[in-house]
């Protein structure tokens, strides 16, 4: 393995991590891909994330520990699909999806771990988000016409995260374009690559390239 591939701390699962490694693969970028198993984080994951968030990418000496900063850089090397060609709303979209999305999901989801929330208040702020999203998708096969961008794969993994909740009372609702967007995500060759099943990394492990 060449000693200058950059380093990926991951955790299948995270929204944030899987994002990440969809712009890393969109882009053709190959890294040493390292699965963390978040109760027990390794050593030299913290020394590249203080924070000890996923997912975090060591590049030599540079550190970039946000799911979006990664995305950018993979795709600023290459983007042989265009995904930075967007218009500057899906920049604004992402915002919403990492801000009050984000927080409205989770608020449904770990109902525990946020007891001072209403879960149906909570979810209702998340669908009105995804009501937008629909109609959105009626006009085209992704969140800006026939093109998907940067947008779509920055937002797919959240909206996956979402729908997994109660999948039954997912696709009950009326947004069939919302539906299909995710479901062609969820049977795409790309999503098959980024969420193989890796063994929990440890000092001494083979290598595992991703990409």
């Amino acid at each position: 393995m060449s000693p200058t591939l950059p380093i990926l701390y991951s955790f299948r699962r995270c929204p944030y991590a899987m994002r990440a490694r969809l712009g890393l693969l969109s882009a053709g970028v190959r890294v040493e891909l390292r699965e963390v198993v978040l109760r027990d984080k390794p050593a030299a994951f913290l020394d590249t994330s203080p924070s000890g968030t996923v997912p975090a990418l060591r590049i030599g000496a540079e550190v970039i520990d946000e799911s979006l900063d990664i995305m950018v850089w993979a795709l600023r090397q290459r983007d042989p699909a265009g995904l930075l060609e967007m218009p500057s709303e899906g920049w604004d979209l992402i915002a919403v999806n990492d801000g009050p999305f984000k927080s409205a999901l989770d608020h449904t989801k770990y109902t525990t771990r946020y007891p001072q929330h209403d879960p149906e208040v909570e979810r209702a702020k998340a669908v009105a988000h995804l009501m937008d999203l629909e109609r959105r998708l009626a006009a085209g096969h992704w969140l800006f016409g026939k093109q998907e961008t940067l947008a779509d794969l920055a937002i797919l993994p959240f909206v996956r995260q979402f729908a997994y909740i109660d999948r039954p009372w997912f696709d009950a609702q009326p947004w069939p374009h919302l539906i299909g967007w995710l479901d062609r995500f969820l049977q795409s060759d790309a999503f098959a690559r980024v969420m193989p099943k890796y063994s929990q990394w440890h000092e001494g492990d083979t290598p595992v390239i991703f990409g």
